[in-house]
């Protein structure tokens, strides 16, 4: 099966755009567009794939399906999640899977995807004192606490990495006092993160290493709170040579190249897949998606196209 999303990300100030975010202008040998890259160009490119084998065959021993979705950039609830399950229910089963993300850094050949990082996200909260700001000894500023635990956590790596996987990271996505005063010690401080981690991790072990930094950063001196958002994935390594094999072949038989087998980057929804069969990703370049201005290379779009049907000949034979 042939997974992929049609939703995409907003298009942002639309007045930035040298063409209209869904225009699908075409200019010096680019299309242009918000999901170009990210990623109708690939669905594009292996619907092209599947009806030319189609022609080109006839028949073969194999089915061919795609699990076209929306939701992959946002909740994905309901999306490929749904969609998973309700394909299991009618008795459908898949043998393997192939995302057609943007995997290529630099240049067509790049690398495939064969596994992700996980993903975590959460909240914590340091709880203070509200007072006046002239009167501390009054007060307990909840931002220094924050502020301790956040230094902590960033003074040293996560870890090294892995066999598999780079190091994992702790980002702050936003902090917020909800503080409007300029006289008012506020009377929390909250900090909103998302952990991308290697398999070294898991969810539980990722929470007691994030309590024990708050403890040690905080040495009950104040407060704190760690909320964990429900839904979260674990990191993931596909194994399965003749699939990863076969991509391979068909990249490298068209660029010249032969990819590396990459698990980093961002997550997708290759994470659900995993858990009804051997799931790899190869798609285009990524260096444009979710900027202005988003656009792929007509040329590439056309080398995907038969990337995919070399990979089609390769994974059913002929």
């Amino acid at each position: 099966t042939f997974a992929g999303h049609l939703d995409v990300v907003p298009v942002g100030n639309e007045s930035d755009w040298s063409h209209a975010p869904f225009s699908a202008a075409i200019e010096g040998g680019k299309l242009y567009g918000r999901g170009t890259a990210d990623m109708k160009g690939g669905i594009a490119a292996f619907v092209a794939a599947a009806l030319a084998y189609r022609e080109r065959r006839g028949t073969w021993k194999g089915t061919l399906s795609f699990l076209i979705t929306g939701d992959e950039e946002g909740p994905a609830i309901n999306g490929t999640v749904k969609l998973l399950e309700w394909a299991a229910a009618r008795g459908e089963r898949f043998d393997a899977a192939l995302v057609g993300e943007p995997t290529n850094p630099e240049a067509m050949g790049d690398a495939i995807k064969v596994g992700r990082r996980g993903s975590l996200s959460g909240t914590m909260t340091v709880h203070g004192q509200q007072g006046h700001v002239a009167y501390p000894h009054h007060a307990d500023n909840p931002i220094r606490g924050l502020v301790s635990i956040l230094n902590r956590i960033h003074a040293a790596p996560i870890d090294s990495g892995s066999a598999r996987f780079e190091p994992s990271n702790f980002e702050v996505v936003s902090i917020d006092v909800g503080n409007p005063a300029w006289n008012v010690i506020p009377a929390k401080a909250t900090a909103r993160f998302n952990i991308r981690f290697n398999d070294l991790w898991d969810r539980d072990r990722l929470e007691a290493w994030l309590k024990t930094q708050i403890e040690a950063a905080l040495q009950g001196r104040i407060r704190a709170s760690l909320i964990l958002e429900a839904k979260s994935a674990d990191s993931f390594v596909t194994e399965n040579a003749t699939l990863i094999g076969a991509l391979a072949d068909a990249v490298e038989a068209e660029t010249g190249r032969r990819p590396t087998l990459s698990t980093g980057g961002g997550t997708s929804d290759a994470r659900f897949i995993k858990n009804y069969c051997p799931v790899v990703e190869f798609g285009l370049v990524s260096q444009t998606i979710h900027q202005i201005d988003e656009h792929v290379a007509i040329d590439d779009l056309r080398q995907l196209a038969r990337i995919y049907g070399r990979f089609l000949d390769g994974y059913f034979g002929g």
